[in-house]
């Protein structure tokens, strides 16, 4: 592997970590540069070798989210099973077929959630009361199937789809949606890592070095987060879903 290859991979990954500590959505920094930079390297491989980046720098988000608010444990530990078990099932999937067939969808998706999220400016401002705790352990249940299962399969951009998801159907403001959007993300990345690690797909020369950078940028951005609040995450949701927007544009029109 040429040194520079790793270099260029590790300041995605700092970029990614950075990112994805403030919305979601550093997959899509990480995984374009990877498929470009390791043009011979089995896509199962490339998307297996970034789970441990991208679970690294999580945990390390994940820890400055947790000093700064409370979680409900049992509605996390739910959550969590659901989508380490789907996203283990969506990277066993990717392992046999191809993912491509979906991305028309999720660009369509993409631009109404980009549009939604604009056009109303107090989404995701403040936290709303509106479903029981039962409904709230049902409905989180049902989104950690579907993104769980999205995250093994495809994988960018999840943190994002999560954080919408908590926010439209549970009623989340966005530091909160964040912080469980981290929690649950870490699920569906050990899920699968663990598919992975079983098959022998991730490349740790690359994995490694490239966690360390992940885990720096991580640290950078889930303090300014913080420090910002609710507002300040909605521009960069908006910023990281157009990027999304091209990425899928990119891939579905020219690629």
């Amino acid at each position: 592997m040429e040194t520079y290859i790793i270099i260029f991979l590790c300041i995605a990954s700092f970029v990614a970590g950075f990112i994805d500590a403030i919305v979601g959505g550093g997959g899509l920094i990480q995984t374009p540069a990877a498929l470009i930079l390791l043009p011979n390297v089995p896509v199962a491989s490339i998307i297996g070798t970034l789970k441990i980046p991208g679970f690294s720098g999580t945990s390390m988000a994940t820890y400055h989210y947790l000093k700064s608010a409370k979680v409900n444990w049992k509605l996390f530990i739910l959550m969590a099973v659901v989508s380490f078990s789907f996203a283990y099932l969506g990277s066993s999937l990717l392992n046999v077929m191809q993912n491509d067939f979906m991305k028309p969808l999720l660009f369509v998706v993409l631009i109404l959630l980009l549009l939604y999220t604009y056009f109303k400016k107090d989404f995701g401002q403040f936290q709303i009361d509106k479903l029981s705790q039962n409904q709230i352990y049902i409905y989180g249940s049902v989104i950690c199937v579907f993104l769980g299962f999205y995250d093994g399969f495809i994988g960018p951009g999840t943190g994002s789809l999560l954080i919408m998801a908590f926010i439209a159907i549970l009623g989340f403001d966005f530091l909160q949606a964040n912080i469980y959007a981290k929690l649950v993300n870490l699920a569906t990345n050990f899920g699968s890592i663990t598919l992975f690690v079983l098959k022998g797909k991730i490349i740790w020369t690359i994995a490694i070095p490239m966690a360390i950078c992940n885990v720096t940028g991580s640290w950078l951005g889930a303090r300014l987060a913080i420090s910002k609040g609710n507002g300040f995450i909605r521009i960069f949701f908006l910023i990281v879903v157009g990027l999304a927007l091209l990425r899928f544009g990119y891939d579905v029109f020219l690629k």
